[in-house]
C-alpha cells in the first residue's frame, strides 16, 4: 500500500470520526493530518509547529494541541513519553509494530522490530486467556564508550 493510499485512509477514518463526533471538519485539521502522514518518525509537537509556520498552512498551536488530542482518539496518532523528555508522537495508521531504543544521552529514538514479540504475545494470551490490544515496549540505552588502544 502506498503512502498516499495510507493517507486517504487516514482521511477518512479521521472525517468519519469528526462527524460522528459532531467536530467540524476544517481544512487545519486535514492539512495537520497531512503533515503528520508526510512526516518521517517521531515528532513533538512544536516541531510540527515549526514545520506547518513553514509550509502553506499555518495553525495556531491552540488547533494543534486540539488536533493531536483528536488524533489520539480516533488512533490515528500515538504518543509516547520516552523518559522525562516531552512527549512525542508518531502516525500509526496502517504501521508496522515497532518498538523502541531510546539513547539516553541524546534522546534519540530508534525503531526496531522483532518477531519474538509478536510470540511473547501470542503466549501470554494462551497463558491467561486474555487477547493483546496493544503493547509498548522502551528500551532505555547509552552508547558505549570506544575503547582506545594506549
Amino acid at each position: 500500500m502506498s503512502s498516499d493510499d495510507i493517507l486517504n485512509q487516514a482521511r477518512e477514518i479521521f472525517e468519519v470520526y469528526l462527524e460522528q463526533n459532531r467536530h467540524r471538519k476544517t481544512p487545519e485539521r486535514f492539512a495537520i493530518l497531512e503533515e503528520i502522514y508526510t512526516y518521517q518518525g517521531h515528532f513533538d509537537v512544536e516541531t510540527l509547529y515549526s514545520r506547518m509556520q513553514n509550509g502553506d498552512c499555518r495553525v495556531s498551536r491552540a488547533t494543534l494541541y486540539n488536533t493531536m488530542e483528536l488524533l489520539l482518539d480516533c488512533n490515528l496518532v500515538r504518543k509516547h513519553q520516552f523518559g522525562e523528555k516531552i512527549a512525542q508522537y508518531e502516525k500509526c495508521h496502517r504501521v508496522r509494530q515497532h518498538d523502541h531504543v531510546i539513547i539516553a544521552d541524546t534522546g534519540e529514538v530508534l525503531e526496531f522490530c522483532d518477531p519474538r514479540i509478536q510470540q511473547i504475545k501470542a503466549t501470554l494470551e494462551e497463558l491467561f486467556d486474555i487477547e493483546v490490544l496493544h503493547h509498548s515496549l522502551n528500551i532505555y540505552a547509552r552508547k558505549r564508550k570506544k575503547k582506545t588502544d594506549a
